[in-house]
């Protein structure tokens, strides 16, 4: 076996080698026999070279002159895909149905390598416990700001359920107007969660153990190749929590970015992953989650903002 298909068999790609030049060849005509080559076609003969090594050597220069890079805000972090290994190679290192959940594992992460976010180890989520491993974060993302307004507009609310009851109304008046405060403090969460960037959010597949795997391959696979959202995470085998279903959260960058949001809605009916008679995918905002907003919340507010039922309708 040569070097060449030595290469190849490893996953990597040959080198490109031109012929051996004599000194009559000038660096203008080999400038030129550079410039001549196309890429496409040569990675077109081989295209069974994995995703990862494909995406950086069809980097495209931008009109800047500047070249484009792959982004990966998880590089480092041993329980998350990175732009060294295939994405073969990443399944098969972290399968979700068989590797344990632990302090060093508590998730297995991919990122869309097109989409430039703020690395993790900089990242303001790092300092929230429990949302270390949300959706990467733009730039502007001003998360202590959303924490301390978002607070307090919680605590409205719960002020105001308390003094509901000590009214005189039945519980059910006191349980309405409860909701009702919550309903109104949504608008007001997520405005500010928009103002300081603090925008992504997330569609929730509840996925049957016995195809947790397949189905994170299917979710990996169409996250690194750029066809669903920012990012997707998926859940470890849990060690004391015999669960019959594993969560998968397939990120989006911006939750009042609806035609997006209904994009990725889309691609995972196409997948097969959000049934039209079964039951729904939710969507929930990364700032619901930072602020502790889940199921039968103490503020009555709904854990989710979109549905698939309702974005892609039952037909």
């Amino acid at each position: 076996m040569d070097s060449g298909d030595e290469s190849d068999f490893y996953g990597i790609p040959s080198p490109v080698i031109f012929p051996y030049s004599s000194g009559e060849e000038t660096a203008k005509e080999l400038e030129e026999r550079v410039d001549s080559f196309n890429i496409q076609d040569w990675w077109e003969q081989r295209k069974h070279v994995q995703l990862a090594l494909r995406l950086q050597a069809m980097r495209q220069p931008q009109n800047n002159g500047n070249k484009a890079h792959l982004h990966n805000p998880y590089e480092g972090c041993a329980y998350a895909w990175q732009l060294t290994e295939t994405v073969d190679a990443f399944l098969e290192r972290l399968p979700p149905a068989t590797t344990d959940e632990s302090e060093s594992c508590p998730c297995i992460f991919i990122c869309n390598p097109w989409i430039e976010r703020t690395p993790k180890v900089q990242a303001h989520n790092q300092h929230v416990r429990g949302s270390e491993n949300e959706g990467p974060e733009e730039d502007k993302t001003d998360l202590p700001r959303f924490l301390a307004g978002g607070s307090e507009r919680l605590g409205m609310v719960a002020a105001f359920a308390d003094f509901m009851k000590t009214s005189s109304k039945s519980k059910t008046a006191v349980a309405r107007e409860v909701n009702k405060a919550g309903r109104e403090a949504t608008g007001d969460l997520l405005d500010l969660a928009l103002n300081l960037h603090v925008r992504c959010g997330k569609w929730m597949i509840f996925c049957p153990v016995h195809s947790v795997d397949e189905t994170w391959a299917l979710v990996a696979k169409a996250t690194a190749n750029n066809e669903l959202g920012i990012a997707a995470k998926v859940a470890p085998r849990s060690t004391v929590d015999q669960r019959t279903e594993r969560l998968i959260c397939v990120y989006t960058a911006d939750f009042s970015d609806k035609e997006d949001v209904h994009r990725v809605a889309g691609k995972l009916k196409q997948f097969g992953l959000a049934q039209p008679h079964g039951r729904p995918l939710y969507y929930k905002p990364d700032c619901y989650t930072y602020l502790g907003i889940g199921s039968n919340n103490a503020w009555g507010i709904k854990a989710s903002i979109y549905n698939t039922s309702e974005m892609l309708g039952k037909s």
